[in-house]
């Protein structure tokens, strides 16, 4: 098993990790409901749901 000869400095480890950043999601609004939403994302609203402003599933319908 490979073995470190030498210990880690902080600094050195925190430089290796400068490039992990937090990103915040992108949010699209609906034209159809103006319901925030993630991208590329199926979202509820009202009991249907909805992607790219057309119903993909109305629970309605099917629990009738």
């Amino acid at each position: 098993m490979a073995h470190p000869k030498r210990k880690i400095s902080k600094t050195r480890r925190d430089k290796r990790r400068t490039h992990y950043k937090a990103v915040t999601p992108q949010v699209a609004v609906d034209p159809t409901t103006g319901e925030a939403h993630l991208y590329h994302r199926a979202h509820w609203h009202e009991g249907k749901l909805y992607y790219r402003g057309q119903i993909v599933i109305d629970s309605v319908e099917t629990q009738a």
